[in-house]
């Protein structure tokens, strides 16, 4: 005890106590060194081992990656894509039949046979309202001077026709 109370300087003024026993108002306060504050640790380098390598592509492939969605999220896109799906189906579930024949097509403006008007026109001999041509054909048709012997061959003496041979009708 007489170790630790060496320690605790008196200050000048106050007076020696006495080996009595004191009141504690009149013990004094011993006064301690100033509290510090707390510094973080230093940082440490960065150990540019395997491990550290992972953990940096992970950080970045959070910012790649889109965000999971909430099961309530993924369920509003279950109903949309299940209502899409069964509207395609009801629309085809519309009566259509497959039909044969031969219906010409006529020429675009682009000089392309359009073949929608041909599908339409066998499906009406049908007695459907209109179609989509499921097979075409092409025939060149040429004029009777192309088969004289000995003539030469012109450009404008043969054309390409096509024609809608099966058409989908509705």
């Amino acid at each position: 005890m007489l170790a630790l109370a060496s320690d605790v300087g008196w200050s000048q003024g106050a007076p020696q106590p006495s080996l009595g026993v004191q009141s504690p108002a009149q013990q004094p306060v011993p006064q301690g060194p100033a509290p510090q504050p707390i510094e973080p640790p230093p940082q440490q380098p960065e150990n540019p081992g395997l491990i550290n390598e992972i953990g940096k592509l992970l950080e970045k492939s959070k910012s790649i990656l889109p965000g999971l969605k909430s099961p309530g999220e993924t369920m509003d896109d279950l109903n949309s894509r299940a209502k899409d799906a069964g509207e395609s189906l009801s629309n085809m579930a519309r009566p259509s039949i497959m039909v044969t024949g031969r219906a010409a097509c006529l020429v675009s403006a682009n000089g392309a046979p359009d073949c929608k008007a041909g599908a339409d026109r066998l499906c009406q001999t049908k007695g459907y309202r209109e179609g989509k041509s499921l097979d075409t054909d092409a025939a060149e048709k040429c004029s009777p001077k192309v088969f004289i012997p000995g003539r030469k061959r012109e450009p404008g003496d043969c054309k390409t026709e096509n024609y809608v041979t099966r058409a989908i009708c509705q």
